[in-house]
């Protein structure tokens, strides 16, 4: 199950993967505000304000603590969930310290989307892998579409798995129409089972951007819900046309559906995409599915069958 929940004006992001029986969480809790970059510290008349106490001490723990007091500032300031605090993050994302540079990327992402990004980017090119996996999975949640083609390149070039994976995830969350060309390459190579988690970000990925072109709302979880239908939020009616990428993007998904090498999260995903994009001639193929053995698979294409539906009203 995947899950990306909106609340008090934050997007928090839920990756769960549910096997059968067993479930594998991937947590990644994010936050993205848009706040007022001409705020001053000292004053309270904003909430996006702290006070000249509080960041005069976290700007000394930064700039002289050891790295696990550094560690500790940049948790405090993600924390205050303020544009100002993170402010005060920036000098951390040049760290000599890997952990304190990777730490300092989600306590970044209260900025302003351009200063956000603009200070994130260069960490996809980073020596280390995980302040690369973090920095990608950071831009993801500040989703300024600037970042779209850096974290396509980064997923097709990095020589980390892990680091493709979250650049995957990420351009899902940027929802720029732009990066599906590279996330349907993805899907066009062979699968193996070392890439299975890359595959399966992929296709969902190609389904939020569907999504949030189509309804502005990132928030996936599949299946949503084994509830009535009543209680399914199946989009707009009379959805208008979809752009050509996306015609391309529901036969590829088509395949990778009925394909038996994908693993099910893969498939499942790929049935939430066709879903997403509510093309009617995915229809007939996610028929089939409706009566699968795998109970998530079948309620994933029994809502997507609900959405085609609905829009061609």
């Amino acid at each position: 199950m995947t899950r990306v929940r909106k609340e008090n004006g934050r997007d928090e992001t839920e990756y769960c993967i549910q096997r059968g029986p067993a479930r594998l969480v991937f947590l990644l809790v994010g936050c993205v505000m848009l706040l007022n970059a001409g705020a001053s510290l000292g004053q309270t008349a904003s909430a996006d304000e702290i006070s000249a106490e509080t960041a005069g001490r976290l700007q000394q723990q930064i700039a002289a603590g050891s790295n696990e007091v550094k560690r500790s500032a940049l948790s405090e300031i993600r924390n205050l969930e303020s544009g100002s605090a993170s402010r005060l993050a920036l000098p951390a994302l040049r760290d000599k310290d890997p952990m304190v540079r990777a730490t300092a990327s989600a306590s970044v992402i209260y900025l302003p989307k351009n200063e956000a990004s603009s200070a994130l980017i260069p960490l996809l090119d980073d020596r280390n892998e995980f302040v690369r996996r973090e920095a990608a999975y950071a831009l993801g949640l500040v989703r300024d579409p600037a970042a779209a083609a850096p974290l396509a390149r980064r997923m097709r070039s990095d020589k980390i798995l892990e680091v493709r994976t979250a650049s995957a995830i990420a351009l899902g969350g940027i929802g720029a129409i732009s990066a599906l060309d590279a996330l349907m390459a993805i899907l066009r190579t062979r699968p193996r089972e070392d890439d299975e988690f890359l595959r399966r970000s992929a296709a969902r990925s190609i389904g939020q951007i569907a999504q949030i072109n189509l309804t502005g709302d990132p928030s996936v979880i599949t299946p949503q819900n084994f509830l009535p239908d009543r209680f399914k939020d199946l989009g707009p009616a009379n959805a208008s046309a979809r752009p050509a990428e996306f015609s391309t993007a529901v036969d590829l998904l088509i395949g990778v559906l009925q394909s038996r090498r994908e693993s099910d999260d893969t498939r499942r995903e790929a049935a939430f995409a066709l879903g997403a994009i509510g093309d009617a001639k995915a229809a007939p193929t996610l028929r089939t599915f409706v009566s699968s053995p795998d109970t998530y698979l079948a309620e994933i294409a029994r809502e997507a069958l609900l959405k085609i539906g609905r829009r061609g009203k």
